[in-house]
């Protein structure tokens, strides 16, 4: 029975033990290019003890972001920043791992904090959507209706997707991971409430899968071999149809597998804002297991496990190979310190750098 703090080999990348920081957005890149915000944010939270960090979600072209202020992957000066980030997480003794994603008809909003909204038309940085179908989210906040999608735009962006992985090992990276997930394009093109074509990209869900099956195979064939390779998926949307989807999300998982996915994090569709999500802890766990079990592929989940003692449980359970902590890890980066301790690691400051082990392990407190 494999534990939280056993490691964990795919390919030939072995992580230290099987926590992991999911991609979390930080809106605060200039022009796509990462800065001192992120190469702090991301060396701190490597150096907490994870065994793989997931950069968060970075556009595959400057129309992929989410906000003005999302990371990018298009040119050279953003693989530069990149690369940087990919050094100090290594050198904390982590993976580094990155998620490439178009943000499809969610994409061209503000920042969170900045109203999380679709950016007026006429803005100056605002951009043209684009979606498999003129179909907008369909909150007050993401109204805007973006345009469809000609053939000539999947192969441009698929296109995109494949010069982004090719950055992305450039620049250091040893885990590539698709945002196929979160209502964001590629889980538009899957879902049934954004979907609405009637070529071969549309109706069934063999038809609906076909963007991400074709996406997934362009990148397999430039991501090295030895690399762990995988997508984020949102396998059901909670919305009432859910046996229906979570079975075709399996079938669709199949034919990743069959052409090459090492690995899937499981997570939600986010396409239609009518979602009856029961959020709780763990919440995801049954979902993940049964990606797990019957498209037999190594599967990791977050929401939800982000006490050491649920998290363990996962894998314990077989529910999970890794287990994501996200919000977790921003409130305490060495969670995964503070885990070890509360499960009774042995010698759990060997997670550490030896910058915090040497002191740790040498002047260890009764009560730590």
């Amino acid at each position: 029975m494999s534990t939280l703090f056993d490691s964990y080999k795919l390919k030939d990348i072995t992580l230290r033990n099987r926590v992991a920081v999911p991609p979390m957005c930080q809106y605060s890149a200039i022009d796509g290019v990462a800065n001192d915000w992120h190469f702090a944010h991301y060396a701190e939270l490597a150096r907490g003890g994870a065994g793989l960090i997931v950069v968060e979600a970075t556009g595959v072209s400057p129309d992929g972001r989410i906000t003005p202020g999302c990371t990018g992957i298009w040119n050279d000066e953003q693989v530069q920043a990149h690369a940087k980030i990919v050094k100090l997480i290594k050198d904390a003794g982590a993976v580094p791992g990155l998620q490439i994603a178009h943000a499809g008809m969610k994409a061209s909003a503000n920042k969170p904090w900045e109203g999380d909204d679709h950016l007026p038309v006429d803005h100056p940085d605002a951009w043209e959507t684009i979606a498999p179908s003129a179909v907008a989210f369909g909150t007050d906040a993401l109204n805007r209706v973006p345009r469809a999608m000609e053939k000539s735009d999947i192969q441009r962006v698929q296109n995109d997707f494949v010069a982004a992985a090719k950055r992305a090992l450039d620049a250091g990276y040893e885990w590539l991971e698709l945002h196929f997930a979160h209502g964001y394009l590629a889980q538009s093109f899957f879902s049934r409430h954004t979907n609405q074509r009637d070529d071969e990209y549309g109706g069934s869900a063999e038809n609906r899968g076909r963007y991400l099956l074709e996406t997934m195979r362009a990148v397999r064939k430039v991501w090295p071999e030895n690399l762990p390779f995988t997508i984020r998926f949102g396998v059901l949307e909670f919305d009432g149809h859910d046996e229906e989807t979570m079975m075709e999300s399996i079938a669709l998982t199949k034919k990743f597998k069959e052409d090459g996915l090492d690995f899937m994090s499981v997570s939600m569709g986010f396409s239609t804002p009518k979602a009856n999500i029961p959020w709780g802890p763990a919440f995801l766990a049954p979902y993940a297991k049964r990606i797990r079990d019957e498209a037999g592929i190594p599967v990791g989940s977050a929401w939800g496990f982000d006490t050491p003692s649920l998290a363990d449980s996962a894998v314990r359970n077989e529910e999970l190979d890794i287990v994501f902590v996200g919000r977790a890890h921003l409130v305490n980066p060495h969670w995964a310190y503070r885990a070890a301790l509360d499960l009774g690691i042995k010698e759990p400051e060997y997670i550490l750098p030896n910058q915090y082990k040497f002191w740790l392990e040498r002047y260890k407190m009764k009560d730590a």
